[in-house]
């Protein structure tokens, strides 16, 4: 089902949350001091691709939060708990599914099939936090940028490469994934956040492993892009990093490659 997948972004120990997967891809995520507000945030991100979705949150169900999200159509609607007039009103709906969530550990170890055999290779389990980000720019990151740069990069480790994640204000405001090269997966992150009338200035990209050329950091400043969280490791690092210097943007490596496929 791929539910799990972003049960990690929505852990209990960050604010509240709520994630929209579809096709095990998250296209809307957004935390807020309220679950409602979180939702409804989650939802502005793509409310097109959030139809027949998957939506995990990461507090106890309310009974308003429970009527906004019988809105929609969804699949699957995973959440710690449930108040009961809350779960009450859920399933005066058919054909939705219900799911408590459990805390669990994640194996250390993960396969893919293929032909013949399988693929055994260490599970990514690493979240970078501020502490694992070091700032490679003249410029350091706004103290503004940073949680927005820790949200980032949680929303694009859990996209299918190559990814782009934009965020603002604790929210997924674009994503790019499963494209054939980087610079494609921003174009059409910029156009996803454009076409649902996000403002980029002053926002913040992350991406999943390293820019090979400049041309993904010069993309992102014309689009009003401000900072910059990356694993860096390609041998070109410096003409991303002199791009950065020369225009004003922040740019802080984590040395962590996620690489979801």
């Amino acid at each position: 089902m791929g539910a799990a997948v972003v049960v990690m972004v929505v852990c209990v120990e960050d604010e509240p949350t709520f994630s929209i997967l579809n096709h095990t891809n998250p296209c809307g995520v957004a935390s807020r001091s309220g679950l409602l507000e979180a939702w409804q945030a989650a939802l502005a991100c793509d409310p097109v691709s959030a139809f027949g979705g998957i939506l995990i949150a990461n507090r106890t169900i309310d009974l308003a939060t429970a009527r906004e999200i019988n809105q929609i159509f969804y699949e699957v609607l995973i959440a710690p708990g449930f108040e009961p007039d809350a779960l009450e009103h859920l399933q005066q709906k058919s054909k939705r599914i219900l799911l408590r969530s459990r805390h669990f550990e994640l194996a250390p170890k993960s396969f893919r099939s293929l032909l013949h055999g399988v693929i055994e290779q260490d599970t990514d389990r690493k979240i970078e936090g501020r502490q694992d980000m070091e700032v490679v720019t003249k410029r350091a990151p706004e103290e503004a940028h940073w949680a927005d740069l820790v949200f980032a990069n949680k929303c694009v480790k859990h996209l299918k490469s190559n990814a782009i994640a934009l965020a603002k204000d604790r929210q997924l405001v674009g994503m790019g994934c499963g494209q054939t090269s980087r610079v494609d997966a921003l174009k059409q992150a910029i156009a996803k956040a454009q076409g649902f009338g996000f403002q980029l200035e002053g926002s913040i990209l992350a991406s999943d492993a390293f820019f090979p050329f400049a041309d993904s950091v010069e993309l992102a400043h014309k689009a009003g892009i401000k900072a910059v969280v990356q694993p860096g490791g390609s041998m070109r690092d410096k003409d991303s990093i002199a791009y950065c210097n020369e225009h004003g943007l922040a740019m802080v490596l984590t040395g962590i490659r996620h690489f979801r496929h």
